[in-house]
């Protein structure tokens, strides 16, 4: 397997605080541990390149993307909302984050990588159409399924999303978007607070109870996704990769560990194997105890490269 691991030094130098969980550090963590573990030889190391504006307003609304634009600071913090906090190279950050995910696709779609692995900060898939929130300015992974939809003309893109929160900002831009199969397994009740009871055809809630570990996850996996994806026969499976859900994070209460992001990994590459050619891009979401998402993130890609 050719894996492409995505990143670009201006993602590094996005910071919202010292004390902020969204750290600069978590990038370092997951590229140290890749280095240790004697993965990094193998993989593609490309620099990711920005999202045009055209990019971002087929997901987001324009007078949001404008509007982020805009409020760019030169020097010092702009709150766009209590957790998602704007400075000097925040704007850059977002831009190569969501480029990412618009190369990776088309990489994978030529054949040119077999699968890639987005390691991008600020994360994404709170973003919604018109709205920052929960430390995410564009939906980096909503970037790229809309560009495979209409760049790449596919019918069927699924997103499957592991992070310990909801993805609701993901839902709100495709809920009734036909051509994209979203699936979220999360902790519930929890941050974002979202309803696991919303009906949309294109969209399959997987809610968890706090404390759950290895047994419950697998259990939705294999009773409720397996069989939606291999319903849907996605052309190209993204997934939103969130390590928050590790026992050892402190922004969740489920009790993940690194062999659960194996299987999870192991399975979905099974279903790309069987419907789509083993197309796969996976983008980092959440993961915010350093030390447990470079574990974590080093068994989906090392899953990813079938090693």
């Amino acid at each position: 397997m050719t894996t492409a691991y995505i990143t670009h030094i201006y993602c590094d130098r996005h910071n919202m605080g010292d004390d902020h969980p969204e750290s600069p550090l978590r990038l370092g963590a997951i590229q140290n541990r890749l280095i240790t573990g004697q993965l990094m030889d193998y993989l593609r190391r490309i620099d990711a390149e920005p999202a045009t504006r055209e990019q971002l307003v087929r997901t987001h609304d324009e007078a949001y993307v404008n509007s982020i634009y805009a409020r760019a600071p030169e020097e010092g913090h702009v709150e766009l909302e209590p957790e998602t906090i704007m400075m000097p190279h925040t704007l850059d950050a977002a831009l190569y984050a969501a480029g990412s995910v618009v190369q990776a696709v088309d990489l994978v779609m030529a054949g040119e990588m077999d699968n890639a692995f987005c390691a991008i900060r600020p994360p994404g898939h709170h973003a919604e159409y018109d709205k920052a929130m929960g430390f995410c300015l564009f939906n980096n992974i909503a970037v790229g399924a809309r560009h495979a939809v209409l760049h790449h003309g596919l019918e069927r893109v699924a997103i499957v999303d592991f992070d310990v929160h909801h993805g609701n900002g993901t839902e709100d831009i495709f809920k009734t978007d036909p051509a994209v199969l979203y699936a979220s397994s999360y902790q519930h009740p929890f941050y974002p607070y979202s309803d696991p009871g919303a009906s949309h055809d294109n969209i399959l809630h997987m809610p968890l109870e706090a404390g759950s570990g290895s047994e419950a996850f697998k259990a939705i996996i294999t009773e409720q996704l397996l069989p939606a994806l291999d319903a849907f026969k996605p052309q190209l499976i993204l997934i939103s990769a969130g390590f928050d859900a590790h026992k050892e994070d402190p922004m969740g209460q489920l009790r993940l560990s690194e062999s659960d992001f194996t299987w999870i990994t192991d399975l979905l590459m099974d279903v790309a194997d069987r419907h789509c050619d083993g197309k796969v891009v996976s983008v980092l979401e959440g993961g915010y105890n350093v030390d447990a998402l470079g574990r974590a993130a080093f068994c989906h890609i090392k899953s990813l490269m079938k090693l």
